[in-house]
């Protein structure tokens, strides 16, 4: 087990970062502190927005932070460290072999050829891929190509390896015999390096590798929680204590999304200052009907919603949030609850539903009411997208604009709220009367 006392590879402290020059954007990370230690493998765990492969970029000197400190820490024996990097795209050079990527880091390190061929052979039978050093990219399979990407990681001797969801770009079982590869390697102590810290937002793949998790909450980026894993490897995805500390970590994920308390009288609403999901209607009333139905019975763990659909948490929350917005859904310790509203949509017919969600766009989502109002004050019924583009746009990104448009569109014309003629850009109503 690894402890706080030993040594770190690299720290950082009140490390910031916004992109947009000497003005200044957004912040992406905001007041990081964070040490990765000698014999752990660290995971950065949060959904996209929150910066965790910003700050994997920055440890890898791709990207300088805005401010604080970044600092590698020599070994015991004084030697500085080094990093290198496996990407989710593979990143491999088409035209050159499966021994010439290998060998590409070695040959920037001007390593004499004779030694980086040696090197690189080592390195490719390390990873199982002997047999392949004369074969290109376009020949090799999505695993074998994120294992060339690790074999040249691994083949520069680095002290930190940074790994930025280096599976999710794989089926499942071949990112699951990827990593269960890379934890036998690291187990058997032949990788060769002193620490790891990977980027993902796959929960259970935390668990399944990770000594430490940090959690990074979003927009900006910062640590929210830390867990530490205690679980003896090979770990087992039924355990149940490997099934409590997923469940604990989606509870910790989920605490941020909630819902503003209503004044008396009132009742909470999204605003047209927020940003709207990219989320379906058919997403929306699947997730419903699937917490409806048995083993669920109305209530979900978010951890087992997940893995009964296969979602990962960027595809699982957005639609959890969303129904929570629409106030289908509570969030309760983890768990996805339906409300009576949920409820009573998952158990109505078609024009019920649409009629249960017209109600609640118009009473929580202020962008679908004021389409709606505007196009009734208008005498031809009608207005053009770009007037309400426009508005979205002084609040928010023209991209974050245009999705919130498109969403509140599709949600509306389900609803029956208005129509929209894509071609003229055009929102109207179908019954003006």
């Amino acid at each position: 087990m690894i402890t706080h006392t030993a040594r770190p590879v690299v720290t950082l402290e009140h490390v910031s970062h916004s992109y947009g020059g000497e003005q200044g954007g957004p912040p992406i990370l905001e007041d990081v502190a964070l040490a990765v230690r000698e014999g752990e493998i660290v995971g950065l765990l949060g959904r996209s927005g929150s910066g965790k492969s910003t700050l994997l970029r920055s440890i890898a000197g791709l990207v300088r932070p805005s401010s604080g400190e970044l600092r590698f820490v020599p070994d015991a024996e004084g030697a500085p460290r080094s990093v290198s990097m496996v990407f989710q795209s593979f990143a491999l050079f088409p035209w050159l072999t499966v021994l010439q990527n290998v060998e590409l880091g070695l040959e920037a390190q001007r390593v004499p050829a004779e030694e980086r061929r040696t090197r690189a052979l080592a390195a490719i039978d390390l990873i199982g891929l002997d047999g392949f050093e004369n074969a290109f990219p376009k020949e090799l399979s999505g695993g074998m190509r994120q294992r060339v990407g690790l074999a040249r990681a691994l083949v520069v001797e680095p002290s930190l390896l940074l790994m930025d969801e280096p599976f999710s770009a794989l089926d499942v079982l071949t990112a699951e015999t990827l990593r269960t590869d890379l934890l036998d390697l690291w187990g058997e102590g032949k990788l060769g390096i002193a620490s790891v810290l990977i980027v993902t937002h796959n929960i259970e793949e935390a668990v399944l590798m990770c000594d430490r998790i940090l959690v990074l909450s979003s927009n900006p980026g910062r640590i929210a929680a830390e867990f530490t894993v205690d679980l003896p490897q090979p770990r087992d995805r039924l355990d149940p204590e490997f099934r409590e500390l997923v469940e604990q970590i989606y509870a910790r994920m989920t605490q941020r999304a909630v819902v503003p308390v209503a004044l008396p009288g009132t009742q909470p609403e999204h605003g047209l200052d927020r940003p709207l999901p990219d989320v379906s209607i058919n997403s929306l009333a699947g997730l419903i009907e699937e917490i409806e139905a048995a083993p669920f019975e109305g209530r979900a763990p978010l951890a087992t919603l997940a893995d009964t659909l296969q979602l990962e948490i960027d595809d699982l929350f957005p639609i959890v949030e969303t129904l929570q917005m629409l106030q289908f859904v509570d969030i309760d310790d983890g768990d996805a609850v339906l409300t009576k509203r949920g409820a009573a949509f998952a158990q109505e017919d078609v024009d019920q539903r649409k009629a249960n969600f017209r109600r609640t766009l118009e009473t929580h989502v202020r962008l679908a009411r004021h389409i709606r109002v505007v196009l009734d004050e208008r005498p031809s019924h009608q207005a053009p997208a770009r007037r309400f583009r426009d508005e979205l746009e002084d609040h928010m990104s023209p991209d974050f604009a245009a999705t919130t448009l498109r969403t509140v569109t599709e949600w509306g014309r389900y609803a029956e709220l208005f129509a929209f003629d894509d071609d003229g850009d055009l929102f109207s109503l179908d019954d003006p009367a």
